[in-house]
């Protein structure tokens, strides 16, 4: 299937669900960052979904009805301005090259979206994710109902426009599944680089988590990624204990270990990794008995991850395999069944085991069904498994385990015959992660 035909398809399939009415889905718009400096531009999901299209200052309009069609408004095409910057499609060339049925220079939209809008029975927008939209669209709609007594009447139901896409997005495409793959590889490369780096300078003074971070987004822009998925964490020893910690400015001490939350973009989608390995390649004792508890409870929720299942049943796995472990450690008291009830297990594993992965590294698409239900797996949908323990010193806690934090995240694609891990190549068995450190 070519790309072209892909996004046509979505319009497709999204008109067609629409019945009747009018969608507008802006692109995201640029921010600056200081000054004149703007932050690097990155398009709307929503947008470029349906487009393919990654140009700022962009506009679908989707009609629906006995005549569907769809129509992009872009920025005209303007030679100098390129040379500045940058290559830009017009309005003409974007028609053609992204298939559309009509196209328009944006700075027509006002004009052309009232015609389009007058006597519409729905209009699908998504009202309060930007209130800059919410006013123009406001006030399309009141210009329009100064023409009543023309006989035009604007939409009277105004329904979000998301609901219906986030459904489309929950099920990958080939097209999609294909780079999701490209993508999981990259990043799994970038994570063993970072392992292996690590390892080859452990014994060096004053090794810094930014200069981790630096070896692993080389390795996403080396194999045409075009940006990380998100803020990257590179945590060693205690920051590991923060979810979110992202400073990345702190010097790595052998003895510790170090978590990498980090994943790439590539044309779009997301790849979302995390791998926990000790700064001098070599687990502890306690290290050891933990990231084992991790590992285990992971594997127990990947084999979860298939269509005889609802979206909770890997959390749910993972979860039974971790308190047990916790009790077994001594770091929880009581049973399994005690434990879970009263929630001391929060203390150690406060997160729940995924997320929806896709365009946007959580992505759409809702979790549970309209009458309250876990919703069960269906081929095709990507999704992360990432259960984790994080111990901060405390008077109930062996000193030994003390500032031990650990992630494991893998991306995986729910198949007929179960489920494919999409970062298999991301080494994480205590041999593997030690025998590549020690490699040179």
């Amino acid at each position: 299937m070519s790309q072209l035909f892909e996004f046509q398809q979505r319009r497709s399939k999204l008109l067609s669900a629409m019945g009747e009415g009018i969608a507008i889905i802006p692109t995201a718009p640029e921010a600056i960052r200081n000054r004149d400096s703007h932050y690097p531009y990155r398009f709307d999901s929503y947008f470029y979904y349906l487009t393919g299209f990654k140009e700022p200052e962009s506009v679908v309009v989707l009609v629906a009805g006995a005549t569907p069609k769809s129509i992009l408004f872009c920025r005209d095409k303007d030679m100098e301005r390129e040379i500045w910057d940058g290559f830009r499609y017009g309005a003409e060339a974007a028609k053609a090259e992204f298939g559309f049925d009509e196209a328009y220079s944006v700075n027509e939209l006002d004009a052309v979206i009232l015609k389009l809008l007058a006597n519409q029975p729905k209009l699908f927008f998504s009202l309060g994710e930007s209130a800059s939209w919410d006013v123009r669209v406001v006030g399309w709609m009141n210009t329009l109902r100064t023409q009543a007594r023309s006989g035009v009447h604007v939409p009277d139901d105004v329904s979000d426009i998301r609901q219906l896409v986030d459904e489309m997005r929950l099920i990958k495409s080939p097209f999609e599944i294909d780079l999701m793959r490209r993508s999981a590889n990259i990043a799994a490369s970038a994570h063993n680089r970072a392992m292996q780096f690590v390892g080859s300078n452990f014994s060096r003074p004053n090794m810094m988590e930014y200069e981790v971070e630096a070896e692993f987004l080389h390795e996403f822009y080396r194999n045409g990624a075009q940006a990380p998925a998100y803020t990257s964490i590179v945590a060693g020893g205690a920051n590991a204990c923060t979810l979110h910690y992202n400073a990345n400015n702190a010097k790595l001490n052998d003895g510790d270990l170090l978590l990498i939350d980090a994943g790439c973009e590539l044309d779009g989608y997301a790849s979302d990794i995390t791998r926990t390995f000790p700064v001098n390649g070599k687990f502890s004792a306690a290290q050891k008995d933990i990231y084992e508890l991790v590992l285990a409870s992971q594997a127990a929720a990947i084999a979860k991850v298939n269509t005889s299942n609802h979206w909770n049943a890997p959390h749910e796995a993972a979860l039974d395999v971790l308190v047990q472990g916790f009790i077994d450690l001594k770091l929880c008291k009581g049973s399994k069944e005690a434990v879970l009830e009263n929630g001391d297990y929060r203390q150690f594993y406060m997160h729940r085991t995924g997320h929806w992965l896709g365009l946007d590294v959580h992505d759409a698409g809702e979790y549970k069904d309209k009458a309250d239900h876990w919703r069960m797996l269906i081929p095709n949908m990507t999704l992360t498994v990432e259960p984790g323990c994080y111990i901060r010193p405390a008077e109930n806690v062996p000193e030994a385990f003390w500032n031990i934090g650990i992630r494991i995240e893998d991306d995986v694609l729910v198949t007929n015959e179960g489920c494919e891990v999409l970062t298999k190549n991301a080494l994480k068995t205590v041999v593997d992660i030690e025998a590549l450190m020690a490699s040179k």
